[in-house]
Formats: structure tokens, C-alpha cells, sequence
């Protein structure tokens, strides 16, 4: 998944502006992933057939990366499936079942990858010292943080940080290079 306004200035407020790209913005995603699939409904979709089928999933969808790109509600050391349900406005199950069926993964794993992405932002932009970034990207323990870094990114946040710079030398290196 890419993660589309992520790398956006920060802002005290979300706009309806910012919140309408997005739905589009999904709502094209969700037709060419998922939707498609049109009238190929397997045992497993029919139960989410049953659940509201995909108008409501499309809907919880768009909802979560609402909250989580915008809002960037992944921020919030206590953020839980509970809470998010809450923000969204839907019961745990729907949330729950919407995430591991169209992220591909549950709701810790999500969270986690996007708390990483905004780590790899902070580092990458230097706004923020090594040892500050767990806590500033959400994470309850410096340890959570580098286990959900190495997993996500395949590389401790300290490598991480060095072949970004060693990669940003290089590049500054050959365009200086060019006549």
C-alpha cells in the first residue's frame, strides 16, 4: 500500500479538501483491487456478504486510511481496535475483518508499518534525533519501535539512516558530475 499524503506538511487541521482526495483517491484503489472481482464471490464473501458486503467494507475502508493518512491517528501510544472503531463509527468486527481481509494483515501490523514510514521521515529529514523517534512515531518502548523497524524495513533504524546518506552522497556526487 502506498501511503499517499504521508509525506505531506504537517497541519493543525484536516481539511474536507484533504478527506475528499482521499476517498477518491480509494475509491479507485478499492474498484481496481477489489471491486473487481465483480460476481466471483467465494465462501469466504459471501460471509462478508452477510456482513453488509462490500459497499461497507468499501466505506470502513476508505475510513481507515481516513484516520490513518490524515488524521494519522497511528500517533497515539494507546491506539487500539476498540478505539479506532470508535473514531470510525462501526463495531470491532467490521474493522477488524475490513483490515485483515483488504490490508493483507491485522490492525498491529498496519499501525506499526505506518508509524515506521513516519519514522523513516523523521530520520531521513533529520527533525528528529534517533532516541526521540519512538516516541514521537507512537511506539509504547524503544524496543516495539526497533522490532517493528528491522521487520518492515529490513534493517535497524541506525542502518537505515547511514545507506539513506550514504545513497543521498551519492546521487549529490554524480548530479554534480553532469555538465
Amino acid at each position: 500500500m502506498e501511503y499517499l499524503f504521508l509525506r505531506r506538511k504537517k497541519s493543525t487541521a484536516t481539511s474536507e479538501r484533504q478527506k475528499a482526495i482521499l476517498f477518491r483517491v480509494a475509491e479507485k484503489e478499492w474498484e481496481s483491487r477489489f471491486a473487481s472481482a465483480g460476481g466471483n464471490v467465494n465462501a469466504k464473501e459471501a460471509g462478508s456478504a452477510r456482513m453488509g458486503g462490500r459497499k461497507i467494507d468499501c466505506s470502513i475502508y476508505k475510513n481507515i486510511l481516513y484516520q490513518l493518512e490524515i488524521r494519522q491517528v497511528f500517533l497515539d501510544m494507546t491506539l487500539s481496535l476498540k478505539k479506532l472503531s470508535a473514531l470510525i463509527e462501526t463495531n470491532q468486527t467490521y474493522v477488524s475483518n475490513v483490515v485483515n481481509k483488504y490490508f493483507g494483515c491485522n490492525l498491529k501490523e498496519l499501525v506499526n508499518s505506518y508509524r515506521v514510514e513516519y519514522a523513516k521521515e523523521l530520520l531521513y529529514s533529520g527533525r528528529c534525533l534517533l532516541e526521540d523517534v519512538p516516541s514521537r512515531c507512537g511506539f509504547a518502548s524503544k524496543s516495539a519501535f526497533y522490532a517493528a523497524f528491522v521487520k518492515h524495513a529490513g534493517e535497524s533504524p541506525k542502518r537505515y539512516l547511514a545507506r539513506e546518506r550514504k545513497t543521498e552522497q551519492l546521487n549529490a556526487g554524480l548530479s554534480g558530475l553532469k555538465c
